[in-house]
């Protein structure tokens, strides 16, 4: 738990912000033929909840001596139960240890991929042999316009706040910061067939155009985080941009490993108002590939299909 515990704790110092430490343990039955609540397993409940809360009480005594913290211990399925505390305290951050999936050749587990897709504010996920702080952080936006028109504030809102919670954690942490949008030419290989025969030139010509759309869009979403943070403070951060062309499922993960990328900030979805549609394809396949921490932001307006 050391190195999220830190984390949270140096974030809710550095914020002033209220700090809760939960744990999540199971949901106990007696056995077969037992009634769940029934005496035994009331019993085995309380105990297991008091074992655990007196662990969690050990762990936490030397960091109270410095600021005030809440710990919780939660029963049942722990998506679930993270994502109702949020709904109940109206948390605006969750900062997690992820899983150990064990077989899978993969840092996020099931828990964790429910989260992302669930949770209904931001998710970070806090490989235990991260640096502290992140030494290399990566922005992944997505500037494009090729999106229904009623999406188009909602991802540039988004790749607003991806950027800006970015630039934060470098200042705070003076890291290496890294922007990149992956972009595509949509039609390009049909305009290269043989049936549709556009000359090379032209082709060449509308593909330019498309990555110059990107590039004044970059440009844009940059200058707005200059006006948030002040000039001074992205110039002596100098973020390197990568505007690449190809599919960002691929050129993501293989960023990542190229600029050893120990944190990457992205949004976890662009559309709003269809509860449960919270994670597309693209972001997952990115995830399932890559082997570092990552910082999930959910847009405006988004809401978790997980009552109370």
């Amino acid at each position: 738990m050391g190195t999220v515990l830190d984390r949270a704790l140096s974030l809710a110092r550095n914020n002033q912000a209220k700090l809760t430490i939960v744990d999540v343990v199971p949901r106990m039955t007696a056995g077969i033929g037992m009634p769940d609540g029934g005496p035994i397993s009331a019993d085995l409940q309380q105990a297991v909840v008091a074992d655990t809360n007196d662990r969690l009480q050990q762990v936490l005594a030397p960091y109270r001596e410095h600021m005030a913290i809440q710990s919780k211990v939660l029963v049942g399925t722990p998506f679930l139960e993270i994502v109702r505390e949020v709904l109940r305290e109206q948390h605006d951050l969750v900062i997690k240890t992820p899983e150990d999936p064990g077989w899978l050749d993969r840092l996020f587990g099931s828990d964790d991929m429910h989260l992302l897709r669930k949770c209904p504010c931001a998710l970070w996920l806090v490989k235990q042999s991260a640096t502290e702080p992140h030494s290399r952080i990566l922005a992944a936006v997505d500037v494009g316009s090729a999106h229904p028109a009623d999406e188009l504030p909602v991802r540039q809102s988004l790749n607003k706040k991806v950027l800006e919670l970015a630039v934060s954690l470098s200042l705070s942490g003076f890291a290496e910061l890294h922007v990149a949008n992956i972009w595509q030419a949509i039609g390009e290989n049909a305009l290269r067939s043989s049936q549709i025969r556009w000359p090379d030139s032209e082709v060449g010509a509308y593909v330019e155009t498309v990555r110059q759309q990107h590039e004044t869009a970059l440009d844009s979403l940059m200058d707005d985080v200059v006006r948030l943070h002040g000039r001074d403070a992205v110039e002596y951060l100098k973020p390197r941009r990568h505007l690449i062309k190809g599919q960002a499922r691929r050129e993501i993960p293989r960023l990542v490993d190229e600029l050893d990328i120990d944190l990457v900030v992205m949004g976890t979805v662009a559309r709003t108002g269809v509860p449960g549609f919270i994670i597309g394809n693209t972001a997952e396949a990115i995830l399932e590939q890559i082997n570092c921490s990552v910082l999930a932001v959910k847009p405006e307006g988004f809401e978790t299909p997980i009552a109370l």
